[in-house]
């Protein structure tokens, strides 16, 4: 029969085995779920982040889950402290029963690095503490101090990563302009590429100011204009929900990226902001079951463009809600140029507004086929549009694609601020010209508001908002109260219903808009019909520029019926914001 002291050793061998046998279960589990068993060496982890070793102890109570590695037994435990050697036996049995008979057992040492903690000595007493279920064990701290942050979950492969930012805040010294910047990223290898942003931005900076630029003038510059305008607009948009498991710097480079392909396939500049509104939006669209995306190209297939609803309504402008007093709300602009005298004038229309907004021009010329590319006219169009930027000193790009013109350019609108093309032929007053009309195709899905210039160009000083207090009218009251805060435009609202009471109330409502945003204007109750009253309008109030919303009805009821948008086109001579 054994002894008490024999019983209690028998049961401390038989837990350490039953911990043994744990380690096989453990090896198996992290095979699955790719989270590795291995304790970190403390000594690896400090050379690679360049840790620097303090000189201070004091003995605290730390939890046991956060000692992720050893000084000199990493390899003889697993992350969470099972023992992998037969060898250990004798030593962790006699700590066990230390433990439980109340003997007590001296404060082990560790290295705390970051949130982390590294064992100096005491390593078969964490072992027994995590196996007995202890939160807490008492420890002698050394604090390590690291240019990046360190926490209890990191694995092997994260330390690749962590190695990788230490020697880029060793290289750069980011961490000594910017104390509280967080570059951390989640894939190996990002760091090279933010070191070649960053030694893009010193090179055209030189090459902008012609003088040499130290490298730490172009890091701040680089933080400050560049990375941070990108952050805060990822920040704004909130897209960083849909990759919980990604960083913002991730974002920024990936956006970069994204930019840059965008770049080389449109032939112009991409703002960030547009680059991070078009992905939010292509997460915001619902992906649909098989067949509806099915049903949806074969839709494509057998309708009409002028028949499509178009982009949602205000989904513009809720990308330029950036847009604050003293920003300019068109900053790139859209000319389709073909090469027609129209085209010229609302190129030059274009131009006009570039100046007040300190935009750029990005010119489109779409041919049917590959073969026009480089024909003579083609050439000649892209050295006219050019020469009118010049003169007028605003940047322009020129940009040639293959395609149906309608189509190309609301591709590419979702690049631009505003569309801006000539009213060659409106649409007609029957419904078969109304159907094959290619302004109305352009407007029925445009996803930018579009200026529609008829003649001449405007100089846009007195404008008649058009409003019935629809969604689509609710964007033309948004650009319309820009346009008088900020181009000093005199603003005309007008309204027009049956009903007294519903014209008195939407007129209302467009004023108390107007006037929570300091701005003054002349309001017009008119009977119907409107396309009329608009006219007359313009007319006795010298108005240079009509806005409005675009088509309010179902696009077959539209075409059937036709719409105060298309007689507005086929009567006037100024030009026609039409919103969306």
């Amino acid at each position: 029969m054994l002894n008490v002291d024999s019983e209690k050793n028998f049961v401390a061998v038989n837990d350490f085995y039953r911990v043994r046998n744990q380690v096989t279960l453990r090896e198996i589990i992290a095979r699955l779920t790719g989270r590795s068993t291995e304790l970190l060496s403390y000594e690896e982890v400090r050379q690679k982040l360049r840790a620097v070793q303090g000189a201070e102890q004091s003995i605290q109570d730390i939890p046991t889950d956060a000692i992720v590695g050893s000084v000199g037994r990493y390899t003889d435990f697993t992350r969470d402290f099972l023992p992998r050697r037969d060898s250990d036996r004798d030593r962790w049995t006699r700590v066990k029963l230390a433990v439980t008979e109340l003997e007590g057992l001296p404060p082990i040492e560790v290295y705390k690095l970051g949130e982390a903690y590294f064992v100096i000595d005491g390593n078969h007493r964490v072992s027994v503490a995590r196996h007995l279920g202890a939160t807490h064990i008492q420890a002698y701290v050394t604090e390590v101090h690291s240019l990046v942050s360190f926490t209890p979950d990191i694995q092997p492969d994260d330390l690749i990563i962590k190695t990788e930012y230490a020697d880029f805040l060793a290289e750069t010294r980011l961490n000594e302009l910017f104390p509280v910047a967080d570059l951390s990223v989640t894939t190996p290898g990002r760091y090279p590429v933010l070191l070649e942003h960053i030694n893009l931005h010193r090179y055209y900076l030189g090459l902008e100011q012609k003088r040499d630029i130290s490298f730490s003038e172009a890091l701040s510059g680089w933080y400050e204009d560049v990375y941070m305008p990108v952050i805060e607009t990822i920040r704004e948009s909130g897209i960083l929900h849909y990759y919980p498991q990604r960083t913002e710097t991730d974002l920024y480079l990936w956006i970069s990226k994204y930019r840059e392909e965008l770049e080389g396939e449109l032939g112009w500049h991409v703002r960030p902001e547009k680059a991070v509104s078009d992905l939010v939006s292509q997460h915001n669209q619902p992906s649909g079951s098989i067949f509806g995306r099915v049903g949806g190209k074969l839709l494509e297939l057998i309708t009409p463009s002028t028949l499509e609803s178009g982009p949602t309504v205000g989904e513009w402008r809720k990308g330029s809600a950036h847009v604050r007093r003293g920003d300019r709300l068109f900053q790139d602009i859209l000319v389709p140029i073909d090469g027609r005298e129209s085209g010229w004038h609302a190129l030059s229309q274009a131009l006009s507004i570039a100046q007040r907004e300190g935009a750029k021009i990005y010119g489109l010329h779409v041919v049917t086929s590959g073969k026009k590319r480089q024909a003579a006219k083609v050439q000649k169009v892209e050295k006219m549009f050019a020469q009118h930027c010049a003169e007028a000193g605003i940047p322009g790009s020129f940009g040639i694609t293959v395609g149906v013109i309608p189509v190309e350019i609301n591709s590419r609108a979702r690049w631009s601020d505003l569309v801006v093309t000539s009213l060659s032929y409106p649409p007609g007053p029957k419904p078969i010209s109304r159907l094959d009309s290619g302004i109305r195709k352009l407007i029925q899905s445009c996803p930018r508001p579009l200026l529609v210039v008829p003649g001449n160009p405007s100089p846009m000083n007195r404008a008649i908002l058009a409003y019935d207090g629809s969604a689509k009218a609710d964007e033309g009251l948004f650009i319309a109260s820009y346009l008088a805060a900020q181009w000093r435009t005199r603003l005309f609202v007008m309204t027009a219903f049956l009903s007294e009471s519903v014209k008195t109330e939407t007129l209302l409502r467009a004023q108390v808009y107007l006037e929570d945003q300091q701005i003054e204007a002349t309001y017009l109750a008119e009977n119907p019909p409107t396309a009329e009253a608009i006219q007359q309008n313009t007319v006795d109030n010298q108005i240079d520029l009509i806005i409005m919303g675009g088509y309010g009805l179902n696009p077959m009821l539209e075409v059937m019926l036709g719409s105060t948008v298309d007689q507005i086109m086929r009567q006037s001579q100024i030009p026609l914001l039409i919103c969306r």
